[in-house]
């Protein structure tokens, strides 16, 4: 088998060789769209040079529905990694399989990376694209191709203009988010506030490391961010120590990625630190062990069961038809807990 036979021609790449844009190609090539005769010959013509197959969705679907929902997690796409074994991720997966068996579904889990739109060859009747990275193709790949899709609204504008669909969105109110867990350290007497995000362009990271700066400006405070360069807990581990280990260390911590609240602790711990004495803590995690942590853990819950539900009707009522709503704003949950309390003040719950 030579080389040019093991190279996979794209969708974009008959699109830039005939210099029209991906949604063109898909019309003409699936004998949809109200396209020039010409134009439509002209791509179908180009398609057969490069030696263009079309995508496996996109035959079962003019055939018929399949029945399967893709979910994808795109933080981080420079390397696969397994995503499930994060307690958000594991949780969302876990609430998404649910509702969609209830809806007659059944769900494939995409891989994070890959050769370029390889998701395409899935058969798929839509597609739920979690956390997507800036410019992500995911999710203008599958518009295009005419396969609905749930995402944050970021990525859905971002696609427009290739896109014959318009994909249907969850979101949340992440600067509402950041600033009540902000404010609330702030409350309890934290003046040195750092925060540990992941090294990603996923909207939700972008938006609150932003919330968090304006929020410092408006104070006229001294950011302090880490960044974790990938999902693996000794990343995750080592950003912390990173900034504990500092010459003017923090007396809050929030974080935003997911971490094991045990080990966190144990860690803060070890570098001669005390959670509430004289650091306060706040994690964004699903973690079903931090409320019995010592001492329990202040959390940020993006709701993963919620989220699922929402995402799941958005996919079945686009892909069976009804109009519905276009996306919902969901609202994180801050269950605050003894591990950001300072000592004197009695913890309670705002949500």
């Amino acid at each position: 088998m030579s080389k040019s036979d093991r190279i996979r021609v794209r969708l974009v790449d008959v699109a830039r060789a005939a210099g029209v844009s991906k949604t063109t190609v898909s019309d003409a090539l699936n004998g949809a769209g109200r396209l020039p005769a010409a134009t439509r010959e002209h791509v179908q013509k180009v398609a057969r040079s490069l030696g263009y197959r079309p995508n496996a969705t996109a035959r079962l679907l003019r055939r018929g529905h399949t029945r399967l929902l893709g979910v994808a997690v795109r933080e981080y796409v420079e390397t696969p990694w397994v995503y499930a074994e994060l307690a958000y991720f594991g949780t969302i997966v876990s609430a998404i399989t649910q509702t969609a068996l209830a809806h007659g579904y059944g769900i494939v889990l995409l891989p994070t990376s890959g050769p370029d739109d390889c998701w395409l060859d899935m058969p798929l009747d839509g597609v739920f694209v979690i956390d997507p990275v800036e410019g992500d193709p995911m999710v203008g790949d599958f518009l295009a191709a005419g396969v609905p899709v749930v995402s944050d609204r970021r990525a859905l504008a971002e696609a427009a203009s290739e896109a014959r669909e318009s994909g249907r969105w969850v979101d949340f109110d992440n600067d509402g988010a950041v600033r009540q867990v902000l404010d609330h350290l702030e409350a309890a007497g934290a003046e040195r506030i750092a925060i540990v995000t992941a090294a990603t362009t996923a909207c939700f990271y972008q938006q609150s490391v932003g919330t968090y700066q304006d929020w410092c400006a408006e104070r006229g405070r001294e950011p302090r961010v880490a960044y974790v360069p990938g999902p693996s807990l000794r990343h995750a581990l080592n950003s912390v120590e990173e900034q504990l280990n500092a010459a003017d260390p923090p007396d809050a911590l929030f974080t935003l990625v997911e971490i094991n609240p045990a080990l966190l602790l144990d860690a803060i711990r070890k570098l001669g630190r005390s959670v509430p004495d004289d650091l306060l803590l706040v994690c964004t995690t699903e973690d079903p062990t931090a409320p019995y942590a010592d001492p329990p853990i202040s959390t940020l819950s993006y709701l993963p069961g919620e989220t699922a539900e929402a995402a799941v009707s958005l996919l079945v009522d686009s892909i069976e038809g009804r109009e519905g709503d276009q996306g919902r704003l969901l609202f994180a949950d801050f269950q605050i807990r003894a591990s950001s309390t300072a000592p004197g003040r009695r913890a309670g719950r705002r949500g």
